[in-house]
């Protein structure tokens, strides 16, 4: 494994931790050439899953778009950067279980809305403005009350 810091491919395992599912393996590791510390996750390669959009086309699954759209919600939020990994990787292992090949956008989206509305409402009514496409108030207040 690469250092991130100074690219070099010299490091050692200093922890090694399953996930709660095992599903996952988290390693913190230690370059040798520079003494600085960083995470690795491993996961088991399947098949790869598909996304099927709204407009019918399909795109490769990527967990990093999820991630990215719940960091954006939750921005000047107190949700923590491991509560955003734990609804990214449940969504993933549900997605992972319920879809072999592919999965609607739809889906996805109210999984996210389901979870960030567990952890933040805040964060819930953000994503669901941008994934609703709210038009007016009216569709403002309705995810409000949805939220509550």
């Amino acid at each position: 494994m690469r250092c991130p810091f100074c690219n070099v491919d010299n490091d050692r395992v200093v922890d090694s931790r399953s996930s709660a599912d095992g599903g996952v393996v988290r390693r913190r590791r230690e370059c040798l050439a520079c003494n600085k510390r960083f995470t690795t996750y491993e996961r088991i390669e399947e098949a790869p899953l598909r996304v099927i959009k709204k407009d019918g086309s399909r795109a490769p699954f990527d967990r990093e778009k999820i991630r990215h759209g719940i960091q954006r919600a939750c921005e000047k939020r107190p949700v923590s950067a491991a509560q955003i990994d734990e609804v990214v990787q449940s969504i993933e292992n549900e997605v992972s279980k319920k879809y072999e090949r592919e999965v609607p956008t739809r889906v996805l989206g109210e999984m996210i809305m389901d979870r960030l509305k567990e952890v933040d409402k805040v964060a819930y009514v953000r994503f669901a403005s941008v994934y609703r496409e709210f038009k007016d108030l009216q569709d403002f207040m309705s995810a409000v009350e949805g939220a509550g």
